[in-house]
């Protein structure tokens, strides 16, 4: 994948999520997102977080959570960016961070693909909006979200199903086939509950999200 048009989908999806963050009332903000415990106000701050995080923030965090699982780690950290950033200074980082190009240590490019991409559809989901992912963008970010299956507790699902796309040239897996947009193969491959009503295939009874 070459960089540029990597980091040009980042870019314009985290400016993407500004847009609708910045339209958002008071009460939207503090709306349960897709991710459990986590509201949209803490969903905002954590995506526009990443790109701040170097390697001498990275032993704070370490420090932080020494004996932890990654997931609570995670929880923990997003939870404590929620309580600390106002909306106000959420909105001034995606002004000053949207185009930086850092990623957090020990992590990929793709990763930040991945956060605005899913994390914007944990926004607007709930809140009855939608954002159209393009394909191809997606079709990257769940070739690395297979990979780190393990981490977001979908790997037994992804060994036991084949995702193919209708809207681009992506298919994966072997078993029962679910097959639908891209970006709904890529909220099942996150552990996300797909749009029922735009997937098919008899691989769909084996989402947890669906049953």
């Amino acid at each position: 994948m070459d960089k540029s048009t990597l980091w040009a989908w980042v870019h314009a999806e985290r400016t993407a999520l500004a847009t609708t963050l910045a339209d958002l009332s008071p009460e939207e903000w503090a709306h349960e997102s897709l991710c459990p415990g986590w509201s949209v106000h803490d969903v905002a701050a954590h995506v526009i977080s990443t790109p701040q995080i170097g390697w001498p923030q990275m032993g704070g965090l370490v420090a932080r959570n020494l004996g932890r699982g990654y997931n609570t780690m995670i929880f923990r950290e997003v939870k404590r960016l929620g309580a600390r950033e106002t909306r106000e200074s959420i909105l001034a980082d995606f002004d000053r961070f949207a185009t930086s190009t850092n990623h957090v240590p020990t992590t990929t490019s793709v990763e930040p693909l991945i956060d605005a991409l899913i994390h914007h559809q944990d926004v607007v989901r709930p809140l009855g909006r939608t954002r159209e992912m393009p394909p191809e963008a997606a079709a990257v970010a769940a070739d690395r979200v297979r990979r780190l299956a393990f981490l977001m507790g979908t790997r037994r699902l992804l060994r036991s199903v084949r995702l193919v796309a209708t809207d681009v040239d992506w298919a994966r897996g072997s078993g029962p086939t679910i097959t639908g947009p891209m970006q709904e193969l890529l909220m099942i491959a996150s552990g996300r509950r797909p749009d029922p009503a735009l997937v098919s295939g008899e691989g769909v009874a084996l989402v947890p999200a669906l049953s």
